[in-house]
């Protein structure tokens, strides 16, 4: 393997080796603690604009396998592993973990001491980064020290709408018994396979669609997907009007992780970045309504900031990080969000119920309307 270096915008340097793409790359670094789901983590576009650390040392074990893809494309700037796996070992896979980087221009890194690079992401915050194949100079550290994600959402967004993207034989069998709108700013396959198996007729809108449009073809609910990025970024201007025009109609409403930010930014709340955020598929968090700690899957480096809020009184109930008492959910009534991802691809199934809870509202709704 030829010789890679990775130089932090703090000045650290790591030495390691390439594999994936030979490509010279910039990015904000972070680390995710999930011991599976590398496939879903790598097709991630909420990763758009990062290079992305695996704390578990063994990566590619299970081979690649496309059904498990998050999305048609890969958004992440560069992945970095301890050990890439040479030899995957499963009868569902297609191909290698380095095959896959390569095809889709992604360099990777691996070698290097990743529990030391996680610690200094933990102690000094999320920090840029810049991945080079010779030795690392002062125009390398300023490049990473300039670094900045550019239009994160506009770059993961389907540009288009899709009436029919997610309409298969088995769905045309079934008359859907609702129509959910699904504002995409980058969501994940898994989303929309929880709303098909829940028996719903999704219609793709992408970022720039207006309330007007979205409203036009009558939807039961609305789901405000995952996506990259800074939710308060001025880029998201726009998008934060559309949801209060959303939300001002009545229509029920569920966000995911951006979703559940920019809801909340149309509410009157207030966004923060996170010291290194919350990425893995272990999180506990904590239903404050009942107690209830569930474990969840989660992707994001910003927080919806309800601390000494007076509309948080206003609140039935919500969901708190255990670990470090973030917000992590938010109910309005008729409309409710969540940071993490119910969905759950990869990570566990405790928080799926929370899409069937989305289904029953909208019933209610409609029920109410007759």
């Amino acid at each position: 393997m030829k010789e890679a270096y990775l130089i932090l915008e703090n000045g650290a340097i790591f030495k390691g080796q390439a594999f994936g793409a030979e490509k010279e790359t910039l990015g904000e670094c972070v680390f995710t603690t999930a011991m599976t789901g590398y496939l879903e983590t790598i097709t991630d576009p909420s990763y758009f604009g990062q290079i992305v650390l695996q704390t578990f040392p063994l990566i590619g074990n299970y081979g690649v396998i496309p059904e498990d893809f998050e999305s048609s494309k890969i958004s992440l700037s560069a992945y970095i592993v301890k050990y890439p796996c040479e030899l995957p070992s499963n009868f569902r896979s297609k191909d290698s973990l380095e095959n896959l980087l390569r095809k889709n221009n992604i360099a990777g890194l691996c070698g290097i001491d990743t529990r030391k690079l996680t610690k200094i992401i933990r102690n000094n915050g999320v920090l840029n980064a810049k991945i080079t194949y010779s030795e690392p100079t002062e125009s390398d550290l300023l490049d990473a020290k300039n670094y900045r994600v550019e239009n994160p959402v506009k770059n993961v967004s389907n540009m288009k709408n899709d009436l029919n993207r997610f309409t298969d034989n088995e769905v045309k069998e079934k008359i859907p018994k609702r129509k959910i709108a699904l504002f995409d700013f980058g969501a994940k396959n898994g989303i929309e396979k929880a709303l098909l198996n829940r028996n719903c007729e999704v219609i793709l809108f992408p970022f720039y669609s207006s309330a007007e449009e979205i409203l036009a073809v009558n939807p039961s609910g609305i789901l405000l997907s995952n996506g990259p990025g800074d939710p308060s970024d001025p880029a998201n201007t726009e998008i934060v009007k559309t949801v209060k025009n959303l939300d001002d109609s009545g229509i029920p409403i569920m966000g995911i992780c951006l979703g559940h930010q920019l809801l909340a930014l149309a509410k009157g709340y207030k966004t923060h970045k996170m010291k290194f955020g919350h990425r893995g598929a272990n999180q506990a968090v904590k239903n404050t309504a009942t107690n209830r700690v569930y474990i969840t899957s989660q992707n994001h480096g910003y927080a919806v900031n309800t601390d000494d809020s007076v509309m948080n009184k206003k609140i039935a109930g919500s969901f708190v990080n255990i670990n470090d008492g973030t917000n992590e959910g938010l109910d309005y009534g008729v409309s409710f969000s969540v940071q993490f991802h119910p969905e759950a691809k990869g990570g566990p199934l405790d928080t799926s119920f929370l899409f069937d809870l989305f289904m029953d509202r909208i019933d209610k709704e409609v029920c109410k309307g007759k």
